[in-house]
């Protein structure tokens, strides 16, 4: 009796280490099949062959997400959050929304099957079996937010932290004459190999003013797709400036320094956290080492006396 329980526990927690460490590996391997997906594609188009079709796993994850969205089970609010989530993650291909989909499903299939067979020697019903798997499902439900979530906010503090480097290079095009539009495309080719997340955003907003009718909104589109308070504010400055024609140096200056400001403000916050947090490993590892030393021989000596 004693037993099943610490199995159980310890299948969970392997089961979460591994579903942790591919959730941790699979962004890496994401990016290297990427990088080598466009290397072939150069070669390819140098040699004069066709491009290579897309693999297996993610042609049928893109078919059983389509066939979920197709189905209309799906609020529209929900697949408008996940819309948003994909395009905050720079997951912005034509079919990133049914590849999401069909993720969720099938992790929500499958992880209960092996679930199912680790626990079952743990449990003499079945209700405890059939918990494990149901929780499994739900996890595997909600992995892929977790891991979208986990890189949206990596993105989102990249964009942030090269925002103010941006800003400055602007301002350096403004005055040395570039407009608008052409500052933007020239800020996104300097500083990507520095801000590769900056450069992306500029890169789409100088696409969207290419295209658009209306300046103001391929502007303001830049602070809606990343839902970023420094973006937005800096998309409120450019229409500002071309609607009533105020300085675009002076602004962009002042945004800069301000942003700049702020991150100081937020560094000094997690500075002044540090000995809160420093707390618990001090209570927990080291005074009970000064005890040991400070009334070890006292404790040693009443030991030996008695």
């Amino acid at each position: 009796m004693i037993g099943a329980p610490l199995a159980l526990g310890l299948g969970l927690a392997l089961l979460l280490l591994l579903l942790g460490g591919t959730a941790l590996i699979l962004p890496q391997l994401r990016r290297q099949a990427r990088v080598q997906g466009r290397l072939a594609a150069l070669r390819a188009r140098q040699d004069g062959v066709p491009p290579p079709a897309q693999p297996l796993l993610q042609r049928g994850l893109a078919a059983l997400g389509m066939l979920m969205l197709r189905s209309g089970l799906l609020p529209r609010d929900t697949l408008a959050g996940w819309k948003a989530m994909l395009i905050a993650a720079h997951f912005r291909h034509d079919r990133a929304l049914a590849l999401l989909a069909g993720a969720k499903l099938l992790l929500m299939l499958a992880l209960p099957v092996p679930t199912w067979i680790l626990v079952d020697p743990l449990f003499d019903s079945d209700d405890g079996v059939i918990f494990c798997a149901l929780a499994a499902a739900a996890l595997g439900l909600l992995l892929p937010d977790a891991v979208l979530a986990q890189r949206r906010r990596a993105r989102l503090q990249a964009v942030e932290r090269g925002l103010p480097d941006a800003l400055d290079m602007m301002v350096i095009c403004a005055e040395a004459g570039l407009g608008l539009e052409a500052g933007i495309e020239r800020v996104a080719l300097e500083i990507a190999p520095a801000h590769r997340a900056v450069s992306e955003e500029f890169a789409v907003t100088a696409q969207d003013l290419r295209i658009a009718s209306d300046r103001r909104l391929a502007l303001q589109s830049l602070g809606a797709r990343l839902q970023l308070e420094p973006l937005k504010r800096l998309a409120a400055t450019l229409v500002q400036t071309l609607q009533y024609g105020t300085p675009l140096t002076q602004a962009l200056r002042g945004l800069a320094a301000e942003l700049r400001q702020e991150q100081l403000v937020k560094f000094e916050t997690r500075a002044a956290r540090l000995p809160v947090l420093l707390t618990l490993p001090m209570v927990a590892f080291i005074l009970p080492t000064i005890f040991l030393v400070l009334a070890g021989p006292a404790v040693i000596q009443i030991m030996q006396s008695l």
